[in-house]
């Protein structure tokens, strides 16, 4: 579960930027629209513990992170949540399979070689194992993201403009595949977007408006 309470939060002296409460319930499937400027990715990256020093509550996995110090909440997040984030950061000089394993290896968990091949044949690249990252399509790349977000099966799963740079057809091929496997992990799916196409798809929204 996800629960925010009172949250503002201030980047270095300007305007606090204010969030309407909301609670996202486990495996519920939610939507942070709203324009440019509005702030979905500064809420998106506070859900995930990616910002601090907010004001209000955040509870995630019924956790309050402010009361995490820097190395629990490292924890955390690595058994927790899966990031698809708007550059998918893979790193080029690894191989497919080396860049899902780059995942638990930070997290100090075990690598799990059967996880590998089944998220990997779920997504449709299992025939894309070995390959460079620069070998392979950008909509092939954008897919080992997502199976590095649901590898360790995240309770929560954050994806930030995953479809903003997308085709009609293939932004929902992504949005269903996001659903389908925040499903099967029982997860819950947070998307930050502008891409009003998406919102056919996901019923519960917070929206969010610009503050100057």
């Amino acid at each position: 579960m996800i629960e925010v309470k009172g949250l503002t939060y201030t980047y270095n002296g300007q305007k606090a930027i204010s969030f309407p409460d909301f609670i996202i319930n486990q495996g519920e499937h939610c939507l942070l629209l709203g324009s440019s400027g509005s702030g979905k990715t500064t809420l998106l990256h506070l859900l995930g513990g990616l910002l601090r020093n907010y004001q209000g509550s955040v509870i995630t996995a019924e956790q309050e992170l402010s009361r995490l110090s820097e190395s629990a909440l490292d924890a955390f997040r690595g058994k927790q949540m899966g990031f698809i984030f708007q550059k998918n950061h893979l790193i080029t000089a690894l191989n497919v399979e080396d860049n899902l394993k780059l995942a638990p290896y930070l997290a100090g968990a075990n690598i799990d070689e059967k996880r590998i091949e089944e998220v990997l044949t779920r997504l449709g690249i299992a025939s894309k194992r070995t390959a460079k990252v620069t070998e392979i399509s950008q909509g092939q790349a954008q897919r080992v993201a997502i199976a590095r977000a649901v590898m360790h099966k995240p309770a929560i799963i954050l994806a930030d403009e995953p479809t903003s740079a997308l085709d009609d057809t293939s932004c929902e091929q992504v949005i269903q595949l996001l659903m389908e496997v925040a499903k099967e992990n029982k997860a819950s799916l947070i998307v930050a977007t502008h891409d009003q196409r998406i919102k056919n798809y996901i019923s519960k929204q917070v929206i969010l408006t610009p503050q100057y």
